[in-house]
């Protein structure tokens, strides 16, 4: 068994001084989290896996394709591969459990 801590991965991602923190990587999957700050820009481009945004906290919305949700703790949106989304609209800090299949490369 693997299990985390939301608290000790946020530490780690601010420790390495980025947005992204890879902490599980299996042979169909990976997960990450990600820290998107409120007033932050998305950087992302359209990724060739698919992936689940599991909203941990925070507030803002996601455009994937031409739709758009808001999203806050709780939120899980699947994104397809290679359909082009981002999170804007950050009003409060967001944390956001990311999975992808297969694993991000």
């Amino acid at each position: 068994m693997k299990a985390f801590r939301l608290d000790e991965l946020e530490a780690e991602r601010v420790a390495n001084d980025g947005a992204y923190l890879q902490f599980l990587r299996e042979r169909n999957m990976s997960v990450g989290l990600y820290a998107l700050d409120a007033g932050g820009v998305d950087p992302q481009q359209p990724h060739r896996q698919d992936e689940v945004y599991m909203v941990v906290s925070g507030r803002g919305a996601i455009t994937v394709g031409t739709e758009t949700e808001s999203v806050a703790r709780g939120s899980i949106v699947y994104v397809p591969a290679g359909v082009p989304h981002k999170f804007h609209h950050i009003s409060e800090d967001l944390r956001v459990v990311v999975v992808f299949s297969p694993p991000e490369s």
